[in-house]
């Protein structure tokens, strides 16, 4: 039997330098359940180190979360990478991490990167420069993140800064993505208006979470559990799964 699954795929925690520093797990699990959002996937820029802690305080609350990132590829193409397990994730992190330069973040111009436990509490700053561009193409991160067993949706497609049309001038044929995903500042109707090359797509849209208020959970799955094998079945419509978008308050608000 399919379920609703209000769902925001698309959650930074303090360990990303442009999150605020009320985005440590307790508060995020929370804020998830106060907007009557029961599925979220933490993807922090070029890490993971916190989403451990996000599933862990988590646990018990019937809030889901699936482990992930926001990759910055190559190309300044932010990418979402989403998994099942933090084992899956913890792999793509090792190849990652292999390819990001080595150069430290600059706190006063970047924001702190702080890795927390599941209450909050302070474990240590991530000393290596986060907002930077991985040395891993698009059609790497892709190819890889599927061979993990991970699903890549292009993240915030609309936007000039690192969105997936502005910075390549259109959606490559190769790889082909499942699903792109559009910013909560432009409506569906918007967007396909302005980009008539997103047509044909399955669009998602996530808030981008970088504050408590963010969180809106426009994005709707009916599934039989919340797993990748699952949401995938939804972008395509298959099997009685299905996705929608819902109009909230928040949208335009960011």
């Amino acid at each position: 039997m399919v379920k609703e699954f209000r769902a925001e795929l698309h959650v930074h925690t303090v360990l990303s330098p442009c999150a605020g520093v009320e985005m440590i797990p307790p508060l995020i699990v929370r804020s998830a359940h106060k907007n009557g959002i029961n599925l979220i996937a933490v993807t922090d820029h070029n890490a993971s180190a916190n989403a451990g802690a996000v599933m862990q305080a988590a646990s018990g609350t019937g809030l889901i979360v699936l482990p992930g990132m926001e990759l910055q590829t190559r190309e300044d193409v932010h990418l979402l990478c989403l998994f099942d397990t933090l084992e899956q994730l913890e792999a793509w992190q090792a190849v990652v991490d292999s390819k990001l330069p080595d150069h430290n973040n600059n706190i006063k111009l970047f924001g702190e990167q702080f890795v927390v436990d599941s209450t909050g509490d302070f474990i240590r700053r991530e000393k290596r420069m986060l907002l930077a561009s991985a040395d891993i193409s698009l059609d790497e991160a892709v190819n890889g993140v599927r061979n993990l067993g991970g699903l890549p949706i292009p993240a915030h497609v609309d936007r000039k800064a690192n969105g997936l049309i502005s910075i390549l001038g259109f959606i490559p044929e190769i790889p082909r993505f499942d699903a792109l995903e559009v910013s909560n500042r432009i409506s569906i109707q918007e967007a396909l208006s302005r980009f008539p090359q997103l047509k044909g797509y399955p669009l998602l849209q996530s808030g981008d979470i970088h504050y408590l208020d963010d969180f809106s959970g426009r994005l709707v799955f009916h599934l039989e559990e919340p797993t990748l094998a699952e949401i995938s079945m939804a972008i395509k419509g298959k099997n009685d799964r299905d996705l929608s978008l819902q109009i909230t308050d928040n949208l335009h608000n960011k």
